[in-house]
């Protein structure tokens, strides 16, 4: 347990400290089936320890334990304390209440009990709600099946720890997702959360963010560029990696692209030979981008993205277009969104090799640019959702009910 020091304050309010999750510094993390053990076993005790100092040392007790709902074990440590405790939800609504169906899906024959699906289907938990593909569900496409049989427990795990929560908050709008609300109505919207609501910037990043993309944005016309991002962990092999960056090539458009220094599995330089020479007029590539002031910077024309539900939220509530491309997890459910339920984004076909052609990128981005349609319905969403975080708006009150309960 880490003492805390001024480096490890955010103002003179906010203080971070951490636990152990019970494994040595050199043992591999990678290792969910360690991991979880780990953490089940030993954090819960050590969060324990943690409140019990705090509330001993003579200063204010805690008396509010706020939780990721994938923390459902520091619920249980809150009840069992007697401290009153909420779950925050980062994701979209429906991929929770996907969680929380999971004993019906078992019923209804659509997965096993250790969560592989019984066949690929297509399924909707109701008629307004996004279809989801039975291989898609977020624990069936990430890692091997056993990696994936440990997500599936520790999920059916939170779900019964979050029974104890007395709040359920999630960033997302009523207006987004009106029927996962109405399927399990203890959900309560309090988004978009976004730094720019408040004019401030965002923090916690893997990668240092180069702003000067924001100045070669300003050289660039209205509703132009394309912009590129994948999120922290997409990853490319050489062959999609070249057909993107030829894709990009081949619009003849201006477009900004984040490519982190882990994207692809290569270690040397990945790019197509000479492509940095001859987009170097019209292209930008970055590490990493401030991505809110991104996306609400005027030059942007559309957003070709892994669809991450905090990519989602902050393009949609900028109004801007997408081009999906999700690679795991939930990233498939909010792909269904954009482009089958809000009608605001395309995906990509990939070939018989699995690839996303640089033809295929050419002709959807055409696509989409040339139809007006979904830069209006775009504009629509956007002021839908923000009007939720408005005075009178459903988050705006959510979230100061929430506010005032923990100040009780």
């Amino acid at each position: 347990m880490n003492a805390l020091s001024d480096k490890d304050s955010v103002g003179d309010q906010i203080h971070l400290v951490s636990i152990p999750d019970g494994l040595e510094p050199w043992e591999d993390r990678n290792d969910l089936g360690k991991l979880s053990e780990a953490i089940f076993q030993v954090m819960p005790g050590k969060l324990e320890e943690l409140v019990e100092k705090i509330n001993g040392s003579g200063s204010d007790n805690i008396s509010c334990i706020i939780a990721d709902e994938s923390m459902g074990w520091a619920l249980e440590v809150a009840e069992k304390m007697g401290i009153r405790r909420a779950a925050f939800w980062p994701a979209a609504a429906a991929m929770l209440a996907l969680g929380f169906s999971i004993p019906k899906l078992i019923d209804d024959r659509i997965i096993n009990n250790d969560g592989t699906p019984m066949k690929n289907q297509m399924i909707q938990l109701s008629p307004a709600m996004p279809a989801m593909s039975t291989t898609n569900f977020a624990w069936a496409c990430i890692g091997d099946l056993t990696t994936q049989k440990i997500i599936f427990e520790v999920m059916v795990k939170n779900n019964k720890a979050v029974k104890v929560a007395e709040w359920l908050i999630c960033n997302s709008t009523y207006e987004l997702e009106p029927a996962a609300y109405t399927l399990f109505p203890q959900l309560l919207p309090i988004g978009p959360l976004l730094a720019s609501n408040r004019l401030g910037n965002s923090t916690g990043y893997f990668w240092q963010e180069d702003s000067s993309c924001l100045k070669w944005l300003d050289q660039q016309p209205a509703c132009s560029v394309i912009y590129v991002a994948f999120g922290s962990f997409t990853v490319f092999d050489q062959t999609q990696f070249q057909e993107l960056a030829l894709g990009l090539e081949l619009t003849n458009r201006p477009f900004l692209w984040v490519v982190r220094p882990d994207i692809t599995d290569e270690t040397i330089d990945a790019y197509p030979k000479g492509f940095k020479d001859r987009v170097a007029t019209h292209g930008c590539m970055v590490g990493w981008a401030p991505q809110q002031k991104v996306l609400g910077h005027p030059s942007i024309a559309c957003f070709l993205s892994h669809c991450g539900w905090n990519s989602t939220m902050e393009g949609v509530s900028n109004g801007i277009p997408f081009l999906c491309w999700p690679y795991f997890a939930d990233q498939f459910l909010n792909q269904s969104y954009i482009c089958d339920v809000w009608k605001v984004g395309l995906g990509f076909s990939r070939d018989e090799r699995g690839i996303i052609t640089q033809g295929e990128i050419k002709d959807k981005v055409e696509q989409l640019l040339s139809d007006q349609t979904f830069k209006a319905r775009a504009l629509d969403i956007k002021e839908k959702a923000m009007g939720d975080i408005k005075e009178g708006g459903h988050s705006h009150k959510n979230f100061n009910n929430f506010i005032e309960w923990m100040k009780a």
